[in-house]
């Protein structure tokens, strides 16, 4: 295997959270299946929701829009709804509020912590001076990045709160990686952006960043690299061996 570039050497390195620096894309993917099982249950809607849903129309994406895309799969419509809908709401709005609920629970009663290979690598780019940012679509990411004890090595949490405020497209797009390295000040041509959902990495690669940086937790070497990563790793700890 060649070696590896060296993080550290870019102007800043851009990280999405879920998966990336924590294992709470697990508690999302939970989330989800239990949600959405339930809901295919009382529908009737077939095919049975898979891990594969997931990874193709959930992974990376603005909860919305991720609720609208696998709906869309089955050939099922619902109004949009408002994000104020209460989770009793047949709309997209109330049904990813539905889901975000089963999150929220499994957050507060069974915690989170950051990947020891993650944190490892944010020492070393700390030591070396390295800007960091987060990029995450999560509306939940300022809670997340609280509780693993994390949220004050980022200067910079572009997350799906701002997203929505500001009316930024949700990745695959380019747009929250784009306004991440604004708001940090750099250029993405000299950064390093390390995401570990086939939409993040096509909204890292469509935003013209020196680096992309795929972490394989489930999605797929092969697929990571067809979205435009440069490299892909299995776990951050590869970068400080």
């Amino acid at each position: 295997m060649d070696a590896l570039p060296d993080l550290a050497a870019y102007d800043a390195v851009l990280f999405d959270l879920d998966g990336v620096l924590t294992p709470t894309a697990d508690v999302h993917m939970h989330a989800w299946q239990s949600m959405f099982d339930e809901l295919f249950a009382e529908w009737e809607i077939t095919p049975a929701y898979t891990e594969r849903d997931y990874f193709e129309h959930l992974d990376g994406k603005k909860r919305y829009d991720g609720v609208a895309s696998l709906l869309r799969s089955r050939d099922v419509e619902v109004p949009w709804g408002e994000p104020s809908d209460p989770v009793t709401a047949d709309t997209v709005c109330g049904i990813g509020n539905r889901k975000n609920a089963y999150f929220e629970k499994s957050l507060r009663e069974d915690g989170i912590a950051a990947y020891p290979g993650s944190l490892a690598l944010l020492d070393v780019l700390a030591a070396k001076g390295t800007p960091v940012a987060v990029v995450s679509s999560s509306k939940n990411a300022e809670e997340v990045l609280g509780v693993a004890g994390i949220r004050d090595r980022f200067p910079v949490v572009m997350d799906g709160v701002i997203a929505e405020r500001d009316h930024l497209a949700s990745k695959p797009a380019p747009d929250v990686f784009v306004e991440a390295a604004r708001m940090l000040g750099v250029d993405p041509a000299r950064c390093a952006a390390v995401e570990d959902a086939l939409s993040g990495v096509q909204s890292a690669a469509a935003g013209g960043f020196a680096l992309v940086v795929g972490v394989d937790r489930g999605a797929g070497r092969d697929v990571l690299t067809a979205a435009g990563a440069h490299v892909v790793v299995e776990d951050l700890e590869e970068f400080v061996r």
